[in-house]
């Protein structure tokens, strides 16, 4: 679990070039109340820019009696020279855990597909944004009293559309104790279900994981 920074602190960033021989070639950029429970991606944006997404945490007061996070999602852009920070807010929605084609991770990213976190850890939907302009250009929200995990993004081939795949996750039922695997089509508006597989037993909600092929 990350805890949020005291006040008084603030968040650094470190930055060190790939080819670094040493650690003295690391630097540091402080960006204040920033707390990434987990980074979407991050990318060079030509020579002196470092583009970061994440979901940033900004409170858990009193959450371990709601189990409710106070999260947003934000693009950080750090230009590794003049050490300006400039900080963008791409969705006021609670997002975390995202996932993105594997094959953009390190470069640059149009779209990420994250879960809608409402209750630690039950996710009661899932939205894709598109990270350059903030929109939400596709979302699904389960039924009543049923809640997801992670959505995880898996391409279809290698070259293919940036969104061009599946994206997967379990769902479980509250109230009739069932589980599904649900396969669903990342280009749909509202993640169209492709397949939908009744599980023997249930998925504890948090299970995290990848897809290698």
């Amino acid at each position: 679990m990350i805890s949020p920074l005291p006040r008084d602190k603030t968040t650094r960033i470190g930055i060190i070039p790939r080819y670094a021989n040493s650690d003295s070639k690391m630097k540091w950029f402080e960006i204040p109340r920033f707390n990434a429970s987990h980074i979407v991606n991050a990318w060079e944006n030509g020579e002196d820019e470092i583009i970061v997404v994440a979901s940033n945490i900004l409170s858990l007061e009193n959450f371990l009696d709601s189990m409710k996070l106070d999260v947003v999602l934000e693009k950080v852009k750090i230009n590794t020279q003049t050490g300006n920070v400039c900080r963008n807010l791409l969705s006021t929605r609670k997002l975390d855990l995202g996932s993105i084609n594997t094959s953009y991770m390190g470069k640059k990213t149009r779209y990420a597909y994250l879960g809608v976190i409402e209750e630690v850890p039950k996710m009661s939907g899932l939205v894709k944004i598109d990270l350059e302009t903030g929109d939400e250009v596709g979302r699904r929200f389960y039924r009543d009293d049923c809640f997801g995990g992670e959505p995880l993004f898996v391409r279809r081939n290698v070259g293919d559309d940036e969104d061009d795949g599946f994206v997967m996750t379990f769902v479980h039922n509250e109230r009739t104790d069932e589980s599904m695997f649900l396969l669903m089509d990342p280009k749909s508006p509202d993640f169209a279900t492709i397949a939908a597989v009744k599980l023997p037993r249930r998925v504890p909600y948090g299970f995290h994981s990848l897809f290698f092929y």
